[in-house]
C-alpha cells in the first residue's frame, strides 16, 4: 500500500508539473501572438513610410529632370 502511494504522489507531482508547464507555455504564447501582432503592424508602418519616399525621392529626380531639360 505504501509503494502505491508513493507512486500516487509521484504522480500528482509530474501532473502539477505538467500543468504548469502548460500554463507557461500558454502565456509565452500569447505574449509571441501580441508581440508579432506588433511587429506586423510595425512592418505595415515601415513599408508605408518605404513608399512615400520612394515617391518623394521619384518626384525629385523628376524634378530635377525637368530643370536639366530647362537649361
Amino acid at each position: 500500500m505504501n509503494e502505491t502511494t508513493s507512486k500516487i504522489d509521484r504522480l500528482e507531482k509530474q501532473i502539477s508539473d505538467l500543468l504548469d508547464v502548460c500554463k507557461r507555455l500558454g502565456k509565452e504564447n500569447g505574449d509571441l501572438r501580441s508581440q508579432l501582432q506588433h511587429l506586423s503592424g510595425e512592418r505595415a508602418h515601415l513599408l508605408e513610410q518605404k513608399e512615400q519616399v520612394r515617391s518623394q525621392v521619384e518626384a525629385m529626380i523628376t524634378r530635377l529632370r525637368s530643370m536639366e531639360t530647362a537649361s
